[in-house]
């Protein structure tokens, strides 16, 4: 049976997607690249706009045009909150209302003459996940240079504006023995590993032996060495002393980078995004990281014309982008989600102005990360070589083209050290042999 795959969203679901594969595998299954070319086609869903539904639905209907005969299964964050509405298309043979590998493989592997089971999660979607967040350690992220480790599932927070959280239900931490373990099997394939999770800041504070992200770091630059580690998105206000002594002393083990996601630089519409920091709060700890790290890679999330921003609004978060040492930004127009607090808000912003205030601050953005590139040239800097090593990822997370001097590049998968050079625009870097 061949299984073809297609994933919408973040690193989490990536790696889910890779678990599903796995499980699939061990079950008898097949992977191929080409949908059009399979007999089953798993299409893992992202539920962060309803764009990202509307994206899923018209890939399901591509699929099928492309391959009638293929059965389509649907699972993932989207399949949660919009179960029905997938059962309900003609093109579904199967949905399984979350993202437990174990049932996607037995929704995939059911014999083709019986009809599928339609999988799907009972009760308060606040109440329905149990089940641990990784039962099996991942030994390879299929076709990525760099490995996806994913450390906890779920988040405790309630932005107004998110429907992760129902989707994906409350913090649950994988154990700290079980992610080593992982590291070490991801390891052998991958010279980079991205720790992963839907809120990481919040890792190990629910486990019965409370810990932190921090620890963990610490724990995992010593017991898995000869590997870089980079740290997902994770919140200003939860990046500890520790974690940023590590980010200062841990050399090549650990990546100088933080996606901090700020999502607005005023405070009145933090509040109605229910967001737990403060303009001053991000401020502050950011220009503290960034003066004991100082080159570092910097990236942020903003969301502009969120219900109630006013000009001055977008005016108090463009001053402040201005001001921190950025070096990339994710920016988004407001997208309501159904289902969410943000829905309801009074006084919508018009998309044309979202629009136009979401490129003031990418263009904003793209300036303060040529000025920063313009910094590293002539620098020195470990990259993580990708796609045929001829480019590859620094640590403060610069996309670099390479070359070799005195011979081909060594090829993808390798830690290699060089010299950054170029324009900033077309950064490269020069590999020492």
């Amino acid at each position: 049976m061949r299984v073809a795959y297609r994933t919408f969203g973040c690193k989490a679901n990536q790696y889910d997607t890779e678990r599903m594969r796995q499980e699939v595998e061990a079950s008898g299954g097949e992977t191929v690249a080409d949908w059009s070319d399979s007999d089953v086609v798993v299409v893992n869903t992202c539920t962060v706009t309803n764009q990202a539904d509307a994206d899923a639905r018209r890939f399901i209907r591509r699929a099928r045009r492309e391959n009638p005969d293929a059965r389509i299964v649907v699972a993932g964050c989207s399949a949660v909150l919009r179960g029905p509405d997938y059962r309900a298309m003609e093109e579904v043979a199967g949905v399984v209302e979350g993202h437990d590998p174990v049932h996607v493989a037995r929704t995939v592997t059911v014999v083709p003459d019986v009809p599928l089971v339609q999988l799907q999660l009972t009760g308060d979607l606040h109440q329905v996940h149990t089940e641990p967040v990784g039962a099996t350690l991942l030994r390879e992220r299929r076709g990525g240079t760099r490995g996806w480790l994913k450390i906890q599932d779920g988040c405790d927070r309630k932005c107004s504006f998110c429907a992760t959280r129902l989707a994906r239900g409350g913090s649950r931490s994988r154990l700290p023995d079980e992610i080593v373990g992982e590291a070490r099997l991801l390891s052998q394939r991958h010279p980079e590993l991205v720790l992963t999770g839907i809120h990481i800041g919040h890792y190990g504070l629910d486990l019965d032996a409370p810990t932190s992200l921090s620890r963990l770091t610490a724990r995992l630059l010593e017991e898995v060495p000869g590997v870089r580690f980079r740290l997902g998105s994770v919140e200003a206000t939860e990046v500890d002393d520790l974690l940023v002594d590590l980010l200062v002393g841990g050399g090549d083990g650990l990546a100088p980078h933080l996606h901090m996601p700020l999502q607005s630089g005023a405070d009145s519409v933090l509040r109605r995004m229910r967001r737990w920091h403060t303009r001053e709060m991000y401020r502050a700890r950011a220009l503290e990281i960034a003066e004991r790290v100082p080159r570092l890679g910097l990236g942020a999330d903003i969301i502009t014309g969120f219900p109630g921003e006013t000009p001055h609004d977008h005016d108090e978060t463009r001053a402040l982008v201005a001001e921190l040492p950025f070096t990339y930004l994710h920016v988004f127009p407001f997208s309501p989600r159904d289902g969410t607090p943000a829905e309801s808000l009074p006084d919508p912003v018009p998309q044309r102005i979202a629009g136009d205030r979401a490129r003031d601050l990418r263009d904003l953005g793209m300036e303060k990360g040529l000025e920063y590139r313009r910094t590293r040239v002539g620098e020195t800097a470990t990259v993580t070589l990708e796609g045929e090593g001829t480019s590859a990822l620094t640590g403060d997370y610069l996309r670099v083209r390479v070359s070799c001097q005195g011979g081909d590049p060594p090829g993808p998968g390798v830690l290699q050290k060089g010299i950054l050079e170029g324009e900033a625009s077309d950064l490269g870097i020069r590999l020492v042999p």
